[in-house]
Formats: structure tokens, sequence, C-alpha cells
């Protein structure tokens, strides 16, 4: 996979205790990689970070706050990585509406002084930069935003990543040219197991399956682009496996989206997890007073001819594997990191890019 271009490589993760960090931090592992995390404490109760051990599996567990820039760039500067994952971010539209400082603090200057300290450890030569599809200004247009199309944002959370990208962009130009080589990543709607945030559809559905109460939708009409979480994360990867190859001619930004039949209405994908759950009810709630995007999807051109990289799993198969984790989780009867190694296992044996371009 990627090249072998992991195997017994330094690797700096942020955000490894969140959702998408757990699963990012196992795969990098079982691709022989030497994982630095270094994140908050999970703030998730139970947590996949948790749950799984996550923190003795990979090399260096570090709990820390981005915010904390003298302490970042010790944790960088003492395990000397060559490439870096920046996950770590305030990742919720509705709590950016209670905390839009946090917000801003977090995602623009916690991301800005990990490219700094990144910047003054001279052993890195890739970075990963991962911000989100709700970068794009939106318009609700019938079409997948392309990476050219201008940045904003209707709420502090996604105006905070369009403001991400402009500042990565800006960032790239004024200091990289002869550096580390950076590109940024927008992924869709990204579900999975081991996810309990407050908030998601996916999560919100477990939680009422497991406590026998109804599933209470608050915008059954919204449209977005449903992707199981190891599909942006096998394009993060693909992305740094380019970058630590080829250097600047991928230091850009790049979707990594689901195909247009995954993209679906928030109505469709509870009703979906209920069928592969076997139980629950589904019912529409009050509308949010709080405004949310009602259409939202990504164009994936760019991926598919530069890096190769296509969706593997459609939306049925990324909500199955989803129930299934939760599934197993809730009945007490499997060893879910043996569990989630062997969806890894699956989704890899499973992909369907380019070769050509991918896999030299």
């Amino acid at each position: 996979m990627f090249n072998n271009i992991y195997k017994n490589k330094k690797v700096f993760l942020t955000g490894h205790t969140g959702f998408k960090g757990s699963w990012l931090a196992l795969w990098l592992t079982r691709l022989g990689a030497e994982v630095c995390g270094y994140s908050l404490s999970p703030n998730t109760n139970p947590s996949m970070f948790q749950k799984l051990d996550i923190g003795n599996k990979i090399s260096k567990s570090i709990i820390g706050d981005i915010l904390d820039s003298e302490k970042l760039e010790k944790a960088i500067s003492d395990f000397q990585p060559e490439i870096m994952f920046h996950l770590a971010a305030q990742p919720l539209v509705r709590l950016s509406y209670s905390e839009p400082l946090l917000t801003y603090q977090t995602n623009v200057i916690g991301t800005l002084n990990v490219l700094e300290a990144a910047r003054k450890c001279s052993s890195v030569k890739a970075f990963v930069n991962v911000t989100t599809d709700k970068c794009y200004e939106n318009k609700e247009i019938q079409r997948g935003y392309r990476e050219d199309d201008p940045m904003g944002g209707y709420d502090m959370y996604s105006s905070s990543k369009g403001c991400v990208e402009i500042m990565s962009s800006s960032y790239r130009r004024s200091f990289l040219k002869d550096g580390y080589a950076m590109a940024t990543a927008r992924a869709g709607n990204v579900i999975g197991g081991g996810d309990w945030a407050l908030d998601r559809l996916i999560p919100d559905c477990i939680r009422g399956i497991n406590d026998g109460i109804d599933i209470e939708i608050r915008n059954p009409v919204a449209v977005r682009p449903w992707q199981h979480v190891l599909e942006p994360l096998s394009g993060y990867l693909l992305l740094g496996q380019k970058l630590l190859e080829d250097g600047q001619k991928y230091a850009d930004g790049f979707n990594f989206g689901p195909n247009e039949e995954s993209v679906l209405t928030v109505a469709e994908v509870a009703k979906k997890v209920t069928e592969f759950y076997g139980k629950g009810k589904v019912i529409v709630g009050e509308k949010s007073p709080l405004h949310e995007a009602g259409l939202l999807m990504l164009n994936i051109e760019k991926a598919e001819k530069i890096l190769g990289w296509t969706p593997t799993y459609n939306a049925d198969d990324a909500i199955k594997n989803t129930v299934d984790w939760y599934k197993k989780f809730y009945s007490n009867q499997e060893n879910m990191l043996n569990f989630t190694i062997k969806q890894i296992e699956e989704y890899e044996g499973s992909i369907k890019w380019n070769k050509s371009y991918a896999i030299k």
C-alpha cells in the first residue's frame, strides 16, 4: 500500500485522540510507521481512542494543545518527523455558534502554530493539512465544488476552515518554496465506527437505537456527501505518499468525496442505519434555529486525475460497515481492535484506484 512509503517513517499526527485521528493512527501503525500523536484528551465518552487503547499502539502519545506553541514545537523537534498529518480541530458546526472564539483560535491560530512548528523542524519533508468540504462559500448549487471555487462559510466553523485554506495557500507561497511540501485535504461528511460526537447524524442514530428512543432528525432533506472514514484517510495517505515522493508537485488543495450516488439526504441515511441495524425509529423533530446548509457536494475530478484516487465504497457500503462496527461494540462479543483492523484490511483489499497513479 502507498508504495510502502510509510514503513519505518516517523509520522507526527495531531488530533490522534479523535474519531478520524484514531483510525489514521491505527492505519499508519499497520503500514509500519512510527507514529507520534499530539492532541487534547478525548472529548467523548466512550471514545474510540480509549476503548481500543490506541495510545499504547503507537510509538508516542502526547496530550497537548496546539495552542500551546512551546509544547508543540518541543514535541515535533524531539520526534523529528518526516511527514505530518494535521487533523486537530474544533470540528462541529453547532458548537461554533456557542464557542466562536474557541473555534477560530483552534482552527486558525492552532493550524498556524502547527505549520510554524513544522517549519522550524528540518526533518519535516511533507505536511497534509486536513480541512473540510465546508470551507467553500456554499451557494447550494447543483454541482460539486471544485478546488478553485471561492472559500467562505456561513457559520463560524465553516468560515474558520475557509480561513485555514486561504492562510495555508499564503503560507505555502510565503515560506515553503524551499521548505516542506504542504497540501490541504477537503473531505465530505465522514462516518464510521467509533464516532460518539454530539450533533452528528450517525452517532445520534446509534444513541437512539441503543437507548431505545426515537431517532429525531432536525433537517431531513439536507443533502450531504456521505463517506466512510477510510475513504478520506486513504486520500490523505495517498497524498502524503505523493508529497514525500515528488515534493512540491502535489502541494495544493484536493477534494476527497464520494461518488454522486452516495450524496444522500439526512432522512435517507437515518433510514438506512435503522434497516442495517434491524431496529430503531426515525422521526422528524423541530428544525434547528441555527443555520445549516441544505445542499453540499464535492467535485473529486482533480484527485482522480492527478492522484489516481477514487472512492471505493458506495453509501450502502459506508453505512453498513459503520453499523456493523457499532453492533459489534455494543454486543460486547468482539475484540474491537481486531475488528477495526479487519475493516481496514477489507478496505485495502477492495480499493479500486487507478493503480498506474496510486502505486508505482
